[in-house]
């Protein structure tokens, strides 16, 4: 795409002698009022080197690149250089670009060479797939699609929570009341049932506490009976959580969880006690971080067992040193924002300067009317039946609109499960929100749903366009062809101008991860084609006016589906 701040740049860098072209294109902006131009210079800066009053060398400027075929029309107000785009330029450089590139459209190989790496949804097995994880599994992804998009080689990982204390409760749980058949028959719910049993009979005898703690200590050593028992749980469970990822069409690179580095934690703590960071206390190992205004980092608790900390110590070693890593991104909730700041800081205390690039990525929490999420209270909204209740309402509307009933099945899935995955993108990561079913599931107003009909309504056009004048060409060579001054109409060009902005939007949400940056514009790309639709009649009789009217649908519907396919969601061409 040109950029056309350094096109500005260029054309003003021969008029202003001891400023680089870098310079100058740092300084060009865009206005907050559109009547004041499509980008602005301000000459503040220029005063010094020119010794002349700044509305005065905004009045030079304007006078010597009032004639460049780049502007339609240049003034100055006060310091200000206001340039407005010629109308025709623009619209041909962003049409070409987008016919051109299609499903590329956005894309750059800014991350060529470079490795990221995006830890999300991490659930605990034998719990609950619930509610609580879909905010980690959804923006993880999105982030996930993000970097790939920007050329950079992304790993996905699971970190599944397959290990710790917990899972001792689990073993004695399930030895005390468990059977396989009813475990096997629906993994999650039976495994849940026999936890929260145990977390209430635990409070009044602790022989029930112990009894976890020993069968913990026993899979930490590798004991064969506690071994097979743990990896059939974590088999069984997988299971479950794979039929929820399928429904959301998400996968990962890498399926190992807190298990995996069992074996690789004794050489960190050795490491840390070699590096002299280790200290006792309370015959727990810790590393002390309190003159760095955290809480101290403990590393092995006074039973000798792990912690958390302690093996996501292992694993960022190993990720560094197995994918050489540029970016090691966590997508975790910010109740763990204690845990990853002494995570970094203990290994740049290890002397690993590479620790500055790991990035807790975090996000509000939620939780229900009643309260906060909580597996050990039972009080859980599964997942599974959260997409499956979205894929059945949606189903009730797209019948009562008779569509087609070969596409009911297609249609529900696509816009149920992509409406509740655009729920969760459509606002900053950081906000607390208390679920609801009416707000999740409401399909009216700035949703997935209304974005993906916008797309539809898209090809619907190009369909109906196709089938009364033949098939049109819709790529960068046939713009020449077209009367592009039949697309500079207030609603067509706000389009044009959204469209434009959608590659900056792309980067602007990685540099944030905050996949929300493009969720908005992809609205405001739908609101804006919807605008110029009821503004114009697109399927004229004149060739060259229909043919410039069609590229810019075209190009419209390249940008949402461009859009939801970076959010995790499905574009379709019917509804």
């Amino acid at each position: 795409m040109v950029n056309i701040r350094e096109e500005i740049a260029k054309i003003l860098v021969k008029h202003i002698d001891g400023m680089e072209l870098a310079d100058i294109v740092q300084l060009v902006e865009v206005p907050a009022d559109t009547s004041h131009g499509d980008y602005a210079f301000p000459c503040f800066k220029l005063a010094k080197i020119m010794r002349k009053a700044p509305p005065m060398i905004a009045a030079e400027l304007a006078e010597k690149i009032s004639g460049e075929p780049l502007f339609e029309k240049v003034e100055q107000i006060n310091a200000f250089l206001n340039m407005f785009i010629s109308k025709e330029f623009f619209t041909k450089a962003v049409l070409e670009e987008v016919l051109g590139a299609g499903n590329g459209f956005g894309r750059s190989d800014e991350g060529a060479g470079k490795t990221v790496i995006v830890e999300f949804s991490s659930p605990n097995i034998a719990k609950p797939f619930h509610i609580g994880h879909i905010r980690t599994t959804v923006i993880g992804n999105s982030l996930y699609k993000l970097f790939d998009f920007l050329g950079y080689k992304v790993v996905r990982m699971n970190h599944l929570g397959d290990y710790g204390t917990q899972f001792g409760k689990i073993i004695a749980a399930y030895r005390r009341w468990g059977n396989r058949e009813e475990v096997e028959a629906n993994p999650i719910s039976t495994l849940l049932a026999m936890y929260v049993r145990f977390h209430e009979e635990e409070k009044n005898d602790p022989a029930l506490t112990e009894e976890a703690r020993e069968a913990f200590a026993a899979l930490e050593r590798g004991e064969k009976a506690e071994k097979d028992l743990w990896q059939w749980i974590r088999d069984e469970s997988l299971k479950e959580f794979r039929r929820v990822y399928d429904m959301m069409d998400i996968d990962f690179d890498d399926w190992s969880g807190e298990s995996f580095y069992t074996d690789k934690m004794p050489a960190v703590i050795e490491e840390l006690k070699a590096k002299g960071l280790l200290k006792e206390s309370q015959g727990a190992q810790i590393v002390d971080l309190e003159p760095f205004g955290l809480t101290p980092a403990i590393i092995t608790k006074s039973d000798g067992t792990s912690i958390y900390l302690t093996r996501d110590l292992a694993s960022a070693i190993y990720r560094k040193n197995t994918y050489d890593f540029s970016k090691s991104i966590y997508v975790v909730a910010s109740q763990q924002d204690l845990h990853f700041k002494q995570l970094f800081k203990v290994l740049e205390l290890m002397g690993y300067e590479w620790a500055k690039d790991c990035v807790h990525v975090n996000f509000g929490m939620v939780s229900l009317p009643e309260g906060t999420l909580s597996t050990r209270k039972g009080r859980v909204v599964f997942l599974e039946d959260v997409l499956k209740t979205a894929v059945s309402k949606t189903r009730d509307i797209v019948t009562e609109k008779g569509v087609n009933a070969d596409l009911i099945d297609e249609t529900s899935k696509t816009v149920g499960i992509g409406a509740v995955m655009f729920n969760e993108l459509s606002s900053g990561r950081i906000k607390d929100y208390v679920f609801d079913w009416n707000e999740i599931l409401n399909f009216d107003g700035e949703t997935g749903p209304y974005v993906q009909y916008t797309h539809a309504r898209c090809a619907s056009v190009l369909r109906n366009a196709a089938a009364k004048y033949g098939a049109a060409a819709m790529d960068a060579a046939a713009v020449e062809k077209a009367d592009l001054s039949a697309v500079q109409s207030p609603a067509a060009y706000e389009l044009t101008k959204l469209i434009y902005a959608f590659p900056a939007a792309v980067k602007d949400a990685a540099d944030k991860y905050e996949p929300s940056v493009v969720t908005r514009h992809t609205i405001k790309v739908a609101q804006a084609f919807n605008k110029f639709y009821h503004d114009e009649h697109i399927l004229v009789d004149d060739p060259a006016e229909r043919s410039a009217k069609l590229m810019l649908t075209a190009a419209a519907m390249q940008t949402i589906k461009n859009g939801l396919g970076l959010l995790g969601i499905k574009a379709p061409e019917r509804m």
